[in-house]
């Protein structure tokens, strides 16, 4: 006999939990003392925002493929960590995010902080419900993990009434987490696939998603290399595919290189594996008509819900990215030329004139290629400055990025602890702006508690700068709410027991960061970025000299 919330943490270490984010918070006490009793088995990590807390979570489910675990109070806590559900919506990541109600007998009369949280929920998470009945919490905990990690993987926010978590109950906690086989195509459906790949002249293959098997990546690398067919990456999942390859060609995403949209638009097949379509991998919907492309389309999803949703395929299948790797045979055609120029044009790519800044992040992230080791993981928030872990980093096949689709500012920090609690060992590099970095830098002191410390890259420039560089291309010259008075970023880090350092100048950066390296509580470099920086081939005068011209022709 216990009470539900014993029965829900006992049925968490069943399913395979290890651990938990979160903020503590009075409504849901008998968790927290139930969690009292499994240090070692699944811990929770005190973070210091419910925010913080729930982009660790999603982070987890993006890095490891189980679901990442929030706990959070009612009311502003649940509110706070809507950022983290929004993002592994977006992210098509696995997490359950368990959140306190306000007790049975109060609800629908807006007690204490009360929230309708299917109702809030109800379109930005896969699945929200509430657990009313304490005898209830294995079967709906046991559905929350099924769902949150099969079909398209997501967030599942799980309501906890305060008097349901305190009742007492004889019902058995779960003893093992449900196993359900990857959907495989069917042989009719492989035979047509391949038949249309064949008879491309232009073929493309485009993948995404974070639910990909060391075994999946190397059956879709070793078709992709035999058919000679190009490779292309949905936004921010460049690291499921080995960049080292010679058909990779790029990632579809913000910041489109012209050669990655040539590539999408001038093909006339397209095999999508695990794809969503969402709107920065597609240019905003214009690289393929609505409903209809031009391109044949094979769309492959373990969710029949993906497949259609946008663009209709002339031959949509419902597999997983997996298993349908695993059932590929290696095609033939006259494309060896289309392949050849896409990876040219990758390479080419990262040839750069050198930044008007002190410190210039071109040089940076080339030595950063040269001295990270293979299996590293790199993170970052949002903003213009992620471009250089996103255009400019060579990820092989041990390598991880863990980057929001959702665009949420302030994810990279909270990203790279998740990943420094998941793997102590691995080296993890957070890239953030100042903006960025703002945004949950109070998670240092989780990180110090956790002994989670990574390295993080404050690239800082004294702006917003993606909110700037749009404001210069519209309103030429009038600068409104995107310069910024920053704190001493150092003395800020060295606070939190990092190693801290201020980094000048380009020549400075490769000693800096080799101390960095070697510091056992984690490192702050905050790096003298020129506002004028602002994208790798184009200064913010020369967008407001551009503007100014169009404007005044206008």
């Amino acid at each position: 006999m216990g009470n539900g919330g014993k029965l829900l943490v006992e049925s968490l270490v069943a399913l395979g939990a290890s651990k938990g984010f979160g903020v503590p918070g009075e409504s849901y006490l008998a968790v927290l003392d139930a969690l009292h009793d499994t240090e070692g088995s699944l811990d929770f990590v005190l973070c210091r925002n419910e925010g913080g807390a729930a982009f660790m979570a999603a982070a987890w489910g993006k890095l490891t493929g189980q679901p990442g675990i929030c706990f959070v109070t009612r009311g502003p806590g649940v509110t706070n960590a809507s950022i983290g559900v929004h993002t592994a919506m977006q992210d098509s990541a696995p997490m359950i995010i368990f959140v306190g109600q306000v007790g049975t007998d109060m609800k629908g009369r807006e007690a204490f902080q009360e929230i309708d949280y299917r109702a809030v929920f109800g379109t930005m998470a896969k699945w929200a419900v509430e657990i009313d009945s304490v005898d209830r919490i294995p079967e709906i905990l046991a559905r929350a993990w099924t769902t949150a990690t099969t079909g398209r993987p997501g967030p599942v926010v799980v309501a906890l009434p305060e008097d349901m978590l305190t009742t007492l109950t004889d019902v058995a906690p779960l003893t093992r987490p449900a196993r359900v086989a990857e959907p495989a195509p069917t042989p009719d459906a492989m035979a047509e696939a391949l038949q249309i790949l064949t008879g491309a002249s232009r073929p493309l293959i485009l993948l995404g998603g974070i639910n990909w098997t060391d075994a999946g990546k190397v059956a879709l690398q070793g078709f992709a290399e035999a058919s000679d067919i190009p490779v292309i990456a949905a936004f921010r999942y460049q690291d499921q595919f080995d960049n080292f390859s010679p058909v990779f060609a790029g990632e579809a995403g913000v910041g489109m290189p012209p050669h990655v949209r040539a590539l999408m638009a001038d093909a006339d097949v397209i095999l999508a594996i695990n794809v969503r379509f969402g709107e920065m991998t597609t240019d905003g919907y214009t690289l393929l008509d609505v409903p209809v492309p031009k391109q044949k389309l094979i769309h492959v999803h373990a969710s029949d819900r993906e497949i259609g949703k946008v663009y209709q395929p002339e031959l949509g299948i419902q597999a997983g990215p997996n298993a349908f790797a695993a059932a590929l045979r290696p095609v033939t055609g006259g494309w060896s030329d289309w392949r050849a120029k896409a990876r040219a044009a990758w390479e080419a790519g990262f040839d750069l004139p050198p930044q008007p800044s002190p410190v210039d992040m071109g040089l940076v992230t080339a030595h950063l290629r040269e001295v990270l080791p293979e299996d590293a993981i790199l993170t970052n928030g949002a903003g213009n400055f992620t471009v250089w872990p996103n255009k400019f980093y060579k990820f092989g096949s041990k390598a991880r990025l863990l980057a929001p689709q959702s665009g949420a500012m302030g994810y990279g920090l909270p990203a790279a602890i998740a990943a420094k609690v998941a793997d102590p060992a691995r080296t993890v590099v957070c890239f953030a702006g100042d903006g960025d970095f703002q945004m949950t830098c109070q998670e240092l002191g989780t990180a110090m508690q956790a002994g989670a410390q990574p390295i993080v890259l404050i690239l800082n420039n004294g702006i917003y700068g993606t909110i700037r560089a749009h404001q210069e291309r519209h309103y030429p010259g009038r600068v409104s709410g995107t310069t910024m008075q920053n704190p001493d970023f150092v003395q800020l880090a060295q606070a939190y027991g990092y190693h801290a350092e201020r980094v000048e100048k380009t020549e400075d950066f490769p000693a800096a960061f080799a101390r960095a390296r070697a510091s056992r509580s984690g490192a702050v470099l905050d790096l003298n970025i020129s506002a004028e920086a602002l994208t790798p081939r184009q200064t913010l005068s020369q967008m407001r000299d551009a503007a100014m011209k169009t404007k005044d022709t206008a």
